[in-house]
């Protein structure tokens, strides 16, 4: 019952890939934001580390998907998704190394920073090509180093979930982001768990609370951040009309002098 309910997933996966498609969203929600630095030609305050560690962990689980670690094709969509996620992180790393201010010396850490994470990849791949010669024992060692990257990417958000807490307000977290990180971790959790996987379940574990915790905090702060936004606006379009009528009050004095 358990092979063929992970054949029910992973047909999903191929032909309506639900698990796919939240990862995907997810790994693309950082679209509207390179749209922003690209028109701006500056990446402001944004940092460029969650996209880097995001980078490690498509590398590590497009290796752990293909038939060198995996048996045959059993893990065919770990492989499409994260290949995506591949080509959509190496984008937005090139996007931020071309607009980052000052130039030279985030560059330079941009620089150092990628290949310390191709050169963790290298060894990860060259270790379980030639120095593990089985399945089990190639996807436990590039499994345990993908699940650090995972944990890693899916902790992220606790900075910008204390910065939430801190503020009272959700402006800096968006709710699709929260939404899809929930959706896509759950989704591979129960894909990884109903194919007995749990290298592959592991990370999302860890993910789905962390998704779970970051929907709590958005609707706990949500109505505080909208309502806040009003009394700005007011003071700003009152600012603006007395401004327009300046012209004529100073007219009608004048004309009564």
């Amino acid at each position: 019952m358990g092979d063929r309910l992970h054949l029910a997933i992973g047909v999903m996966g191929m032909v309506f890939p639900a698990g796919n498609a939240a990862s995907l969203l997810l790994y693309a929600a950082p679209i509207l934001t390179f749209a922003r630095v690209m028109k701006k030609k500056s990446t402001e305050e944004f940092s460029c580390i969650p996209y880097i560690i995001a980078l490690l962990n498509c590398l590590l689980y497009t290796w752990y998907g293909l038939p060198v670690v995996s048996y045959r094709w059993e893990n065919f969509p770990v492989v499409t998704i994260n290949g995506l996620g591949i080509l959509l992180e190496i984008s937005f790393i090139l996007i931020y190394f071309l607009f980052t201010s000052p130039r030279e010396k985030v560059q330079i850490k941009v620089v150092g920073i990628v290949v310390t994470v191709f050169t963790v990849f290298c060894i990860t791949a060259v270790v379980s090509s030639f120095l593990l010669h089985d399945h089990h024992h190639r996807k436990l060692f590039v499994g345990s180093v993908g699940l650090v990257a995972s944990v890693a990417m899916y902790g992220s958000p606790l900075v910008v979930v204390r910065q939430v807490i801190l503020t009272k307000s959700v402006e800096f977290m968006p709710f699709y982001l929260s939404f899809f990180s929930f959706l896509a971790s759950s989704l591979w959790m129960a894909y990884g768990l109903l194919g007995h996987d749990l290298l592959l379940a592991s990370p999302n574990l860890a993910g789905t609370p962390l998704g779970i915790l970051q929907l709590v905090v958005y609707c706990k702060y949500r109505k505080r951040g909208i309502m806040g936004e009003p009394n700005k606006w007011d003071l700003e379009g009152n600012d603006e009309k007395f401004k327009q009528l300046q012209p004529v009050i100073d007219n009608d004095s004048d004309s009564k002098i």
